[in-house]
């Protein structure tokens, strides 16, 4: 199979201290782009950005501790990270939090953190990229959602809720910049082997992607300037089929 060609030299990737945005760091330096990584466990971050790191003459990796509830900072870090990156080309949010919310439990501090940390953070990182490659008529901005975002189950509400948010602001952006040279891909994991689903039950007939691999698949999906992608692709068609469920079967299924 042939190698799709990365364009970015200069990325901030947001959460990146475990799972996806890990991996896309990886990924990202071995194809010699130079990352800025943000997440808010210091030691977790420092331990993946000297690994990246190791063996080079200059880094490729920076580190910059913040937490994503944190949206008032937002705007200057954004321009510190981009003046010590000496540009930018590429921003990808992929923090997110999933807490385990039992059957009969409606935990409203927990829904808030996540609504928190799942979008509001989402917008205060993409809306300062937006704004940058709106002037510059160039760039890349991928929004890591799930295919949780695609209907609302009864596991999960607001994880559920923050990702359709995620997946309709995502569309608002890239309609906005579509003539502005400007590429926004929604990217729609399904069960990656990351913390986010470590404690939870996961259906025996249902693949659980590598995080490299989906990593790779959404960063290809993004050079090649698609809109949206499932990850893997086949949970286009899984997801279609769920979609298709009518509602009073829906409210009975165990989903």
């Amino acid at each position: 199979m042939t190698e799709i060609s990365w364009p970015w030299t200069r990325a901030i990737l947001v959460g990146a201290s475990s799972g996806i945005g890990q991996a896309m760091a990886r990924a990202l330096v071995a194809r010699g782009c130079t990352v800025a990584l943000a997440a808010r466990r210091e030691e977790r971050l420092t331990a993946i950005a000297s690994d990246l790191n190791s063996g080079r003459e200059r880094p490729a990796a920076r580190v910059y501790v913040h937490d994503v509830r944190d949206t008032a900072g937002v705007e200057t870090l954004f321009q510190q990270m981009t003046t010590d990156l000496g540009g930018l080309d590429l921003v990808v949010y992929a923090a997110g939090i999933m807490p385990l919310v039992q059957k009969d439990e409606y935990p409203t501090a927990a829904d808030i953190a996540t609504i928190e940390a799942n979008f509001s953070g989402a917008v205060a990182w993409l809306n300062q990229a937006a704004f940058r490659f709106s002037r510059a008529r160039a760039g890349t901005i991928v929004g890591i959602s799930s295919v949780a975002g695609d209907r609302g189950r009864r596991g999960n509400p607001v994880y559920n809720a923050t990702k359709a948010a995620l997946n309709t602001y995502l569309e608002a952006l890239r309609n906005r910049l579509a003539t502005r040279g400007v590429t926004v891909l929604t990217a729609k994991p399904g069960y990656v082997r990351t913390e986010l689903i470590e404690d939870r039950p996961i259906p025996r007939f249902i693949p659980v992607a590598d995080p490299d691999d989906a990593a790779m698949q959404i960063l290809d999906a993004a050079a090649a300037g698609r809109r949206v992608a499932y990850v893997p692709p086949w949970w286009r068609w899984v997801m279609q089929a769920v979609r298709l469920v009518p509602a009073a079967l829906f409210e009975r299924l165990n989903v």
